[in-house]
Parts: C-alpha cells; structure tokens; sequence
C-alpha cells in the first residue's frame, strides 16, 4: 500500500540527493529510509533513483513521478488541516519547553500560541531538549522552545534568542549586594547543572566555557534548579539561572560580567511538509514571543 512515509522518503529524496541527509530531514535513521526506498519502488514498479558515489540522481521515472508525489503530500497537509478544524474542541496546539526556558517566556509563547490561532488549545509539557526533540519529530508535539546547540534531527528551528543569566551564590561566599561578579571570581564552590543527557551538545558548551573562566571550579549534578537552589542556600553549591524568580534566603543574586554563560534558546517544529506543522506566519509570532523579556 502505497503511504504518506513513501511520499515523504520519496520527496526528501529527490531533494537532498543523499541517504542520510533525506534521513535526518524526515527525522529516521537511514536503514528504514532505504527499506522504504525499495517498497516504494516496488508498488510503483519502477526505479526512481540511480545510486552513485555519494549521491543520487532521479531517473526519468523518478522525475515523472515527482511533482505527483508532491502534490499528494500537500493534498494530506490540507486533509490534516481540514480534519483539525473540525475538531469541535478547536485545533490543539501541543507545546514543549525546556526546563531552561524561564516561566515568564514559556507563558509569553503559549499566550502567542493561542492568540496566534483563532480558537485553539494550548497543551503544554515540560521536558528536557533531547526528549522535546525526539517528541517532535515523532509527531507528538507542535514545537518546542528547546536549547541551542541541539542535533535537530531534520527539524526547522527558529532564530536563536540569547537569555541573560545571573550567579545566585551563598551569601557566605560573596555579600547580597546584587554586584557584577566575573566568573572568573566564583571560586570556591562547584556550580550546579543538569545532567549531560537532557541537552549533550549545550551542557558541553556550558562546561567549556567553565572550564574556560575557572579551570578546576568543579561542577555538581543535580536534578533541576530548585534542587540547585537548595543547595545555594546550604551554602554547597553555585546556581546559574536565567530565571528571575529564583530566590532563597541566605542567596544572593549577581549579573555575571559579560554574560558568559547565556542560555540559549530556539523554536523548533516539524518540516512544513509534515502534517502537523504549524504555518509560517504563526511559527514567526511565536518566534518574536521567545526573546519576551
């Protein structure tokens, strides 16, 4: 039975000329998409591509065909967007943040969300940047507010939106003046983070940029922020944060100089062939909302 993954093995195809660049757009890995490749060749049967050194090339077969499969990959996008708007409850947008995203941005983005789509519902989780990805790519999310640098698996992405951090750090360290501190100077504590698994590729930019300013400062897993800030107020551990809320007696907050350690952030959603992608218009709205201060 010919399906919407065959179209969409096809078409990424015919447009990035390479296995595994057509794998990572449609977010699989590159047996499946191979597996699919033949399936396909054999409802139609006929060879779409030629197999080269390093790249494909469509055959006159593959060229005929390729406008039809478009075609019926947007006549699906428009059937999902019909079926949507039947939904009595309205269309539901679901929305992913990372813990990292502070409470008033995540609220600025959910609010566009809904203000961006006339009569929708807004669902929102909060996850960690690997889990959000892999959840859109599978289809189980709209978009998510996730960390930079992040492997995106073939997903479109947003600008990135850097967010100021500040140091909360025991006030047996340093006094609660509120000064700008250099990161350099935050000696004498490990500074709190995440485990390596929620976001690889932005915890390993963190941890260089540490190792950069305080070689040998040392750092302590812990399990989210409050968990961090618990330990700034027993006076065991240093908590950077670009949420403004976080606060504790017995900790003080300082702006680090030069902002060494933002934390960065982007939109990410699935390719606008994908059936639930949301149009580029309401992504750029939401977009504007993730930089809401």
């Amino acid at each position: 039975m010919l399906t919407e993954r065959y179209l969409q093995i096809f078409v990424a195809l015919a447009d990035e000329q390479h296995f595994g660049d057509a794998a990572r757009v449609i977010g699989i890995t590159q047996p499946p998409l191979s597996q699919g490749l033949r399936r396909l060749e054999a409802l139609v049967g006929a060879k779409l591509f030629e197999r080269g050194p390093g790249r494909v090339e469509l055959t006159p077969a593959g060229k005929a065909l390729l406008p039809h499969a478009r075609r019926a990959l947007n006549a699906i996008d428009e059937f999902h967007h019909a079926a949507s708007a039947q939904d009595p409850e309205g269309v539901e947008i679901r929305l992913g943040l990372a813990p990292e995203v502070p409470a008033a941005v995540g609220a600025a983005v959910a609010a566009a969300c809904s203000a961006a789509v006339r009569g929708s519902r807004v669902s929102v989780i909060s996850a960690p940047t690997s889990s959000l990805v892999q959840q859109v790519s599978a289809g189980r999310l709209g978009l998510a507010a996730v960390l930079h640098p992040a492997v995106l698996d073939g997903l479109e992405a947003g600008p990135v939106t850097l967010m100021p951090t500040s140091a909360l750090v025991p006030t047996a360290l340093y006094p609660d003046d509120g000064a700008a501190l250099p990161l350099g100077k935050l000696q004498g504590l490990p500074i709190a983070v995440r485990p390596r698994a929620e976001a690889p590729a932005a915890r390993d930019l963190f941890l260089d940029t540490l190792a950069l300013h305080r070689p040998g400062g040392g750092t302590v897993i812990v399990t989210d922020e409050r968990a961090g800030l618990a330990m700034a107020a027993a006076g065991q551990a240093i908590v950077v944060t670009p949420e403004p809320s976080l606060a504790a007696a017995g900790v003080g907050r300082h702006p680090l100089i030069d902002d060494p350690l933002p934390v960065r952030l982007r939109l990410v959603w699935p390719q606008s062939r994908t059936p639930n992608a949301l149009p580029a218009e309401v992504i750029a709205q939401l977009s504007r909302a993730l930089e809401t201060p």
